[in-house]
């Protein structure tokens, strides 16, 4: 592994990042065969972990606290997230600092640890005032229970208010951004990578096999994978996705790479992306992934894939992705009846 910088914070990371979302109940529920998968990617030269407490309700998190007990902890820069709903409570969820606080307090108890490398934000909330999220973590990083904190899947204009609003406050700023990322789903590329690399911010993206399309096992004409399609990721179906696929197959073999190894040198080659996140379900898939690393794409490959998905374009949208309100929330984007102006 050639370790890389985590924006200017001065951690350096392996460009591979172990996403721990497949470990518990939503993937692989053995969880002595995740701690042999964890300690295989450590083993291997991976140093930087990802959870979060919504990943199987906290389950992931208390794998990764066996896997990590003892001396392994030291060597691990280990994140996690907090936003998502833990519970019925409407306050068990968010960006306040009720929540924020006490979900810190939780993850580090299922972790097994008395700090994290790294807290981020799951999600933007709009209905939280960005000072508000900012003042909780600056206290948690002061008491020590987190190094560095930073956003997830945020839009490049609330990643500047935050950053502003950082500065003009003198409260800890977002140090990284945790962004979706693939060949079929480049937009990024257009505003967030640029405004991460002008504010100094290191990037670990989500998906960089998006969802496993970029495996080779979603062909066109084959069924969708049943499992996906039960979480109602409609996207697994999307005959410009498939087709895209089709068109990348070509262009792997001609490297002499799996469309595994492609995706995922792709993913790390952009100079604004510091670490591309795996999620590995069996040994398996993580052998498979670290069979590549250190695998590096010519001009001409780049050249190529570029011709299938043109730089900041999306393919299509990912169901899983951040809409804001002004989209998602009909009210905003419609006129109340007696606002609109007679016929």
């Amino acid at each position: 592994m050639r370790y890389r910088t985590l924006g200017r914070t001065g951690i350096r990371v392996s460009p591979y990042c172990l996403g721990a979302m497949m470990f518990g109940a939503f993937g692989n529920t053995d969880h002595d065969d995740c701690v042999r998968i964890i300690h295989r990617a450590l083993d291997a030269g991976v140093n930087f972990v990802d959870t979060a407490d919504a990943y199987s309700r906290g389950e992931s998190e208390e794998i990764l606290g066996k896997a990590l007990k003892g001396a392994r902890r030291d060597h691990v820069v280990l994140a996690t997230k907090a936003h998502l709903p833990m519970g019925d409570d409407p306050n068990q969820q968010g960006n306040s600092r009720r929540w924020l606080t006490r979900a810190l307090e939780d993850s580090l108890r299922r972790l097994g640890t008395d700090h994290v490398d790294l807290f981020q934000v799951h999600r933007p909330a709009p209905d939280t005032d960005v000072e508000e999220t900012l003042g909780a973590l600056t206290d948690l990083v002061r008491a020590g229970k987190v190094r560095a904190i930073g956003s997830s899947t945020f839009p490049a204009s609330e990643i500047v208010e935050a950053q502003w609003v950082a500065e003009r406050r003198g409260l800890q700023r977002f140090r990284t951004e945790q962004p979706p990322y693939s060949i079929l789903d480049r937009s990024i590329e257009r505003e967030v990578l640029p405004v991460c690399e002008r504010y100094g911010m290191g990037t670990l993206v989500w998906s960089p096999l998006a969802q496993g399309m970029l495996t080779g096992r979603f062909r066109k004409g084959r069924p969708t994978d049943s499992r996906r399609a039960a979480f109602g990721h409609r996207h697994f179906g999307n005959e410009a996705r498939l087709d895209a696929v089709e068109r990348l197959i070509p262009i792997a073999e001609q490297a002499g790479l799996s469309p595994t190894h492609l995706a995922m040198a792709f993913a790390v080659a952009h100079p604004g992306v510091t670490s591309a996140i795996i999620g590995p379900r069996t040994m398996e898939q993580l052998d498979d992934v670290l069979a590549g690393a250190g695998t590096t794409l010519s001009d001409e490959i780049l050249d190529r894939i570029d011709e299938v998905v043109a730089p900041g374009t999306d393919v299509s949208r990912l169901d899983m992705a951040y809409n804001t309100p002004a989209i998602e929330q009909r009210r905003l984007r419609r006129r109340s009846p007696e606002d609109r102006p007679a016929a």
